[in-house]
């Protein structure tokens, strides 16, 4: 499966920005997805994820209450709702597929996007 995410832009603190992953190829329904993200000198963290019929989803900490994972498979996106964005949340967001919505190692999902960056002002 390939994974193209876009939608990352500068935004001001307290705002909200929408992040989608777009797939291409037979088994994407198959597939949790989730979001990851890296900041600057900071290791890959897990953000964000979903089962492979949306029943299921699971949130870090950090984002749990502010941030909404959801998916089409019709369509074959994911997106990442970001409501009242920190300046923490400054990062290069990342979408993956895996086996399991359970997962929250990056070592544990096969197939990743390059990217899109998202930039919070204070």
């Amino acid at each position: 499966v390939h994974l193209v995410e876009s939608g990352g832009e500068l935004v001001q603190a307290g705002g909200s920005l929408r992040l989608v992953c777009t797939a291409s190829g037979d088994t994407f329904r198959s597939f949790a997805m989730a979001w990851f993200r890296q900041a600057p000198g900071k290791e890959l963290e897990f953000v964000a994820s979903i089962k492979y019929n949306s029943d299921r989803t699971y949130y870090a900490d950090s984002v749990k209450g502010r941030f909404t994972i959801s998916r089409d498979n019709a369509k074959m996106t994911v997106d990442l709702q970001m409501d009242s964005l920190k300046p923490e949340d400054a990062a290069v967001y990342r979408c993956a597929a895996g086996a399991s919505y359970s997962f929250t190692s990056s070592r544990d999902y096969a197939h990743w996007g390059q990217g899109t960056q998202v930039t919070v002002s204070s």
